[in-house]
């Protein structure tokens, strides 16, 4: 069982963080930026899992950056690190063989796919779904249900119009009603219509006001996609947050130590 998803039902944290860079770029990468987050989270009093996923199989071009490892180099590299680990799966045969991943996560296109969340809760281990942006918050209730096990949901955004998000914050409360709610401050400010290149675009300065928004109405985590890079990240960098904000002087960018805490 994962200790990060005990701490987090049992409210024995002031905040329970999910946060990495969007794709597993390399094992040094990895090492170094689970590192770095470890030490800040540390600092900071934070109950922190890793998050990076070894497949990014819902890229806008097939010519985007997916990741360089198959599962099993992958979940080898997972289980080097120090910290708690959780990544995306996307077919029902892979949940079973990460072997060394804490906590699975559901990508947002695919929440409504039965066999693989069957996959997910037969392994036993705790799972994030992401709430799709064409889904209502009501109906993730069915989604809790297909599960049956220890689950997550995560609010990413909502369409609105072609390509652009906005966040239903009522929604936050709606679906606590069926499971511990995580709000994803990073993809909720993803802009998909605003690139017609290989890779979405994104405001990524607009991510910490929504996070403070959403811990005002009431969450029981937080995600966040971080790179010690992300102008130059192979994915997802447009809405990516530096880690170095994590720990700046700036009241205004500090946006970890400014989160308030929450019920």
């Amino acid at each position: 069982m994962s200790g990060w998803y005990n701490k987090l039902k049992l409210k024995e944290s002031k905040l329970n963080l999910i946060a990495g860079p969007c794709v597993l770029e390399s094992k040094e990468h990895a090492f170094d930026m689970s590192g770095a987050l470890i030490e800040i989270c540390d600092e900071l009093d934070i109950n922190f899992i890793y998050k990076t996923s070894f497949d990014k199989a819902n890229r806008t071009s097939k010519d985007s950056y997916r990741g360089g490892y198959d599962l099993r180099e992958a979940d080898d590299i997972f289980s080097r690190l120090e910290s708690e680990v959780l990544t995306d799966v996307h077919e029902s045969w892979q949940p079973a063989l990460l072997s060394h991943v804490d906590m699975l996560q559901i990508p947002a296109f695919l929440c409504r796919q039965t066999d693989l969340i069957q996959a997910c809760a037969d392994t036993g281990k705790p799972t994030n779904i992401k709430k799709g942006q064409f889904a209502s918050p009501e109906s993730m209730e069915w989604v809790v249900k297909k599960h049956g096990g220890d689950i997550l949901l995560t609010e990413r955004g909502t369409f609105f119009g072609y390509g652009h998000l906005v966040v239903d914050m009522l929604g936050l409360i709606e679906m606590r009603k069926y499971a511990p709610v995580i709000f994803d401050a990073t993809h909720s400010v993803q802009h998909a219509g605003d690139n017609r290149g290989k890779t979405t675009s994104g405001k990524r300065e607009f991510a910490p006001v929504l996070a403070r928004a959403a811990a005002a109405v009431g969450i029981d985590g937080l995600f966040m996609e971080v790179h010690d890079d992300p102008d130059n990240a192979p994915s997802d960098g447009p809405n990516m947050i530096s880690c170095l904000l994590y720990t700046s002087p700036s009241p205004r960018d500090a946006t970890l130590s400014r989160m308030p805490s929450w019920g």
